[in-house]
């Protein structure tokens, strides 16, 4: 059971601090979509690719005080920081959790916006389609994000470029 916790600590500690609910279950999904040893299961939501079990065990390794969640009000909305705490590095340290490649997949992630990352992880998720049917999709299910061809075939791209940085060894 704390195997999986561990990981997703060990998620957060490669990214330094992840800012953002969406953001921390796009990087997840998208770093499974990898390959990367994630166990949480998914299910299509309205921010795309959405897993309970992730809610759940970011609240529970925040009510063991491994992670530190903060809430800031930013306008109209909250919006969530995770870090490691110190007891959380020492259960990090003792877990012996390393899963090669991550940290350089989940830097890059953390520095993109969660918007983008909820479009790669959309085309991700429909990843058994042809392109053409993929870019339906998501033209139909997330006709609010208004995305351009040109922002999916960048997603595209941004996939390919993850998956080769994934396969570094």
């Amino acid at each position: 059971m704390l195997k999986d916790h561990a990981k997703v600590m060990q998620a957060i500690a490669a990214s330094g601090e992840v800012i953002g609910r969406k953001k921390l279950q796009k990087m997840i999904y998208i770093s499974k979509k990898l390959s990367f040893p994630f166990g949480e299961k998914f299910q299509f939501h309205f921010y795309g690719p959405y897993s309970e079990e992730l809610t759940v065990q970011v609240e529970e390794l925040c009510n063991m005080r491994f992670l530190e969640e903060v809430k800031e009000k930013k306008g109209g909305y909250y919006q969530y920081r995770y870090t490691v705490t110190d007891n959380g590095k020492e259960f990090l340290s003792e877990s012996h959790v390393d899963i090669p490649n991550l940290q350089e997949c989940l830097t890059d992630m953390n520095s993109q916006n969660a918007r983008f990352l909820e479009l790669v992880s959309t085309v991700l998720f429909f990843d058994n389609l042809p392109k053409e049917e993929v870019q339906e999709k998501i033209f139909t299910l997330k006709s609010k994000q208004r995305y351009t061809t040109e922002e999916i075939d960048s997603a595209y791209e941004y996939i390919a470029m993850l998956k080769e940085k994934a396969e570094l060894q």
